[in-house]
């Protein structure tokens, strides 16, 4: 059945700011006393937004002023600005929907400022205009309230809903909200969305072809 609507995630899955990400919060938590490696960060907190992160990093020891969240997200900004790669694969995916009729859209975690800096370069924020959804508008993943918001919008219903999303939060919320899951683990690693209904993908023309696109 041709799906009624197809969810990216943003960070991870369309294009690649995590390791920007991790090395400017591995830095500064270093310095407010958590060290911790890059690899770390990613393993603890990739997913959650960065007013999650703060609260888990003072939880651990990091002594964290007023104005760290704020202060991350203006040097996160100014880190991605320097320019990011695109997920191989994703413009292909998206031209294969588009052409096929298929409704898209984005929710992520991640504020819109974020995704504005990340996306416009390649385009992305362009051809997904009006279709962005952020956990910093509604409740952010694992809760299923920013995959419901945009099956809304669209019409569509979860059991014909997929989504793309590359780590647990977002599988836990698209379990949530009722859709079909599409688990991206690019490093091969599939064994990490065991457990969940997911399924598990390592690069985006697994899903087109899973989709029946090509």
């Amino acid at each position: 059945m041709t799906p009624e609507l197809v969810i990216f995630d943003c960070d991870g899955v369309l294009v690649d700011t995590e390791p920007t990400t991790d090395r400017v919060l591995s830095e500064s938590l270093t310095a407010h006393g958590l060290p911790i490696a890059p690899h770390d960060v990613h393993t603890l907190f990739a997913g959650g937004t960065i007013f999650l992160v703060a609260e888990e990093a003072r939880l651990r020891g990091a002594r964290l002023p007023d104005d760290w969240v704020d202060d991350m997200y203006t040097q996160i900004f100014a880190a991605l600005a320097e320019g990011i790669a695109v997920i191989p694969g994703v413009v292909t995916l998206i031209d294969a929907l588009e052409r096929a009729g298929i409704p898209m859209a984005i929710a992520s975690n991640g504020p819109l400022a974020k995704m504005k800096v990340s996306l416009t370069p390649s385009g992305l924020l362009d051809r997904f205009a009006g279709r962005i959804y952020s956990g910093h508008d509604y409740a952010p993943k694992p809760a299923p309230d920013l995959l419901q918001h945009a099956m809304s919008v669209a019409g569509a219903m979860p059991g014909n809903t997929w989504m793309i999303d590359d780590m647990p939060a977002g599988w836990t919320a698209g379990q949530a909200a009722g859709c079909k899951c599409f688990a991206y683990v690019d490093d091969g690693s599939a064994d990490r969305a065991a457990g969940f209904a997911v399924t598990s993908v390592t690069d985006m023309a697994q899903i087109a072809a899973r989709l029946n696109l090509y």
